[in-house]
């Protein structure tokens, strides 16, 4: 006798995500879909909202909500401006209605009832939080054929409420019970079915809690502290690499004594190798001998990590591609053995000149055991859209690795690190170099501060800086840093700078590939 099949709605995990843009494709057509940087974001901003069908392993079908207020949900708006340009970055735990902003099902397996199935779960979680109801804008694909003969959506739209026409997508719909409040106009301009408009549906939540205040605080369940090192690290000459691990591997032993969930090492820290050597070298001939090491760092970093139960940001290291461009590629090696790495995007003019190194082309936040962390290099933490990138995609924590020459150049990180936190109410943690490399070009001095900064608001640290460095010592710098509070900052904070972006009027959209 044949099995039957199982099908199941489960919440959808990052491993999904290749899946779910194979179902988002094929059921929109070639080319339309999200990046994977948007699928994380969705399901950084909001795991509980965003649901997978699984047909006996395989996904099927995609459901992805979020919750916003009543004046979002109820006005005029366009889906770009409520779903953060698709990232679901505009979720709001303090709001009224789930707002549904996806459903799809991988034609295959149409007839099944799936998409109804999604709709019942959606309606489930808007009833076990206690919300409003959920809102929707919804497709009408009849309405391009027969926009000649109608006339504009609104009298499309009252054909379909009094039966007189079928639109599949609509009459779905009112069967779910959603009710009809108008026409959103200009709400997906790639929506050429439907015109680009959409219709504006309502499920009321018949269990609302009405009666009773959502609560304005932070979350009180679960490990919200996250404890975070960053070492300003010496440099000076040694004698072997077994020399640079045991350093590296004090500095790893230490934090992981004081129970650091994460540590951070600078940018190009590992340059100290090229004093083994014990000749001078042109700078290109210097770098690519330092990329040789590539291998044995990453065998070192993944066994500090899983040893001493860290995760370590490995600060950055000049890494040679198959197609002979050379990146400057920071690598994460998180406690359970995963390894990321993370390019810089736009290598300085010293880098281009001496090295020949060339810039990454993604920018990937990155899942971790204590949330979700975001990697720039140096040079990179100067460009807001990369942070803002990685924001969209649920980063709480920012690692900066960095190398300055002198305080003209920290100062630039520093700065600019600040503006990152308060721009985006993240946590900044940066990372230098000191000392000296008397023979090695474009690395002979170093100046640095390395420190943990938070946005400035009364939840942080006094002039927003949880913890600092002593200029140009080597030392490592602790703090405490509470995701919860983040997540209060940004829903009630004295400003409130992530929930009052204009997604209206601009956006950032990535044009390279998506990480991971």
């Amino acid at each position: 006798m044949p099995r039957s099949k199982s099908l199941i709605i489960r919440e959808a995990r990052h491993a999904d995500i290749p899946a779910i843009r194979r179902v988002v494709q094929k059921a929109y057509g070639e080319g339309i879909g999200y990046t994977r940087d948007q699928l994380r974001g969705q399901l950084n901003h909001f795991p509980p909202g965003h649901l997978v069908a699984e047909l006996d392993g395989q996904v099927v079908g995609y459901c992805a909500s979020i919750i916003v207020t009543e004046q979002e949900a109820l006005s005029r708006h366009t889906w770009s401006e409520i779903t953060g340009n698709a990232f679901g970055s505009t979720h709001d735990a303090d709001g009224d209605f789930l707002y549904g902003y996806e459903v799809a099902v991988d034609p295959d397996f149409r007839g099944r009832r799936i998409a109804e199935r999604l709709y019942a779960a959606r309606r489930k979680l808007c009833v076990d939080l206690g919300l409003d109801g959920i809102v929707f804008g919804g497709r009408m694909p009849g309405y391009a054929r027969r926009a000649r003969k109608l006339g504009g959506h609104e009298a499309y739209c009252a054909a379909v409420l009094a039966g007189q026409i079928r639109d599949p997508v609509m009459n779905f719909q009112l069967r779910q019970g959603f009710e009809f409040l108008g026409v959103l106009p200009k709400y997906l301009k790639s929506d050429a079915e439907s015109g680009g408009a959409a219709t504006h549906m309502l499920w009321r939540n018949p269990q609302a809690r009405r009666d009773v205040a959502r609560a304005h605080s932070a979350a009180d369940r679960g490990p919200s502290t996250v404890r975070v090192a960053t070492v300003q690290y010496l440099q000076r000459a040694i004698g072997s690499f077994d020399e640079f691990a045991d350093i590296v591997r004090y500095f790893v032993d230490t934090v992981a004594d004081y129970k650091s969930d994460f540590v951070v090492f600078p940018e190009y820290f590992s340059l100290q190798l090229l004093s083994v050597e014990n000749e001078p070298l042109a700078p290109r001939d210097a770098i690519l001998k330092l990329a040789e090491y590539n291998d044995r760092l990453e065998t070192l970093f993944r066994e500090l990590a899983l040893r001493y139960n860290v995760n370590i940001i490995a600060g950055s290291h000049p890494a040679l591609q198959p197609d002979g461009r050379l990146l400057n590629l920071a690598h994460v090696f998180l406690r359970d053995g995963s390894v990321f790495e993370q390019p810089k995007i736009h290598p300085t003019p010293a880098e281009r000149y001496w090295w020949q190194v060339e810039g990454g082309d993604y920018v990937g936040a990155i899942q971790t055991d204590c949330g979700t962390i975001g990697v720039l290099v140096c040079y990179d933490s100067e460009f807001p859209e990369l942070t803002r990138h990685l924001v969209d995609q649920g980063a709480d924590i920012l690692f900066v690795p960095y190398s300055t020459e002198e305080r003209n150049g920290h100062l630039r990180v520093r700065y600019c690190a600040h503006a990152r936190a308060v721009e985006n109410q993240i946590y900044v943690v940066t990372s230098g170099n000191t000392g000296n490399l008397p023979r090695v070009h474009n690395m002979d001095i170093h100046y640095a501060q390395s420190a943990i900064i938070t946005p400035c608001d009364f939840p942080f640290g006094r002039d927003g800086v949880a913890a600092d460095t002593t200029p140009n010592v080597e030392m490592i710098a602790f703090a405490d840093l509470d995701l919860a509070a983040l997540a209060t900052a940004r829903a009630h904070g004295t400003v409130q700078n992530l929930k009052d972006r204009r997604h209206d009027l601009y956006a950032v959209q990535w044009r390279g590939r998506s990480a991971h």
